[in-house]
């Protein structure tokens, strides 16, 4: 049985908390859709693609890092598991990498997005040359990022093993 702890979001929140609110549901709920899968069903590749949910888990905090700390924050240490040599590298997993693992990773890269966030403001323009984004279309995109790989989580879930959800 999963246990669902997530927090919906605001009913009739102020525009920064209905994001941010947003954004968190869905982070949650990719976290909780992976409850209860094994290393190996996470890293199980069920379609044609290398999707698996351990890699859309491992894709979501590299692109949490990437837009936050790197983009927004302009921090130059920020790493991703894909390169230029391999544009799809959060993905390549096996059945030796530990879910519980990727999960804590995807977790503390959502509390450093959320620590980024917190410093500016919804109008503030991106730190790093070249990125033309606003905190404001950071938080819209990434509640579209998340949702659809949500969705895709929940595909390979109920390919794996049946389960499905909310």
């Amino acid at each position: 049985m999963l246990t669902d702890e997530r927090i919906d979001p605001p009913l009739a929140g102020n525009e920064r908390e209905t994001l941010n609110g947003f954004l968190d549901f869905l982070r949650a709920s990719a976290v909780y859709k992976a409850q209860g899968l094994s290393d190996a069903d996470a890293a199980r590749q069920v379609l044609p693609s290398p999707t698996t949910v351990s890699g859309l888990l491992r894709h979501l905090a590299d692109v949490e890092r990437t837009w936050f700390r790197e983009r927004m924050d302009a921090q130059s240490t920020v790493t991703t598991r894909w390169t230029d040599e391999d544009p799809d590298g959060e993905f390549r997993v096996s059945e030796k990498d530990s879910l519980a693992e990727i999960i804590a990773d995807y977790e503390a890269a959502c509390a450093e997005s959320r620590e980024v966030a917190a410093r500016y403001q919804l109008d503030d323009l991106c730190q790093a040359e070249g990125s033309p984004h606003n905190l404001r279309w950071i938080l819209v995109h990434m509640v579209e990022e998340t949702g659809r790989h949500c969705g895709h989580i929940d595909i390979i879930r109920e390919l794996l093993d049946g389960v499905t959800g909310e």
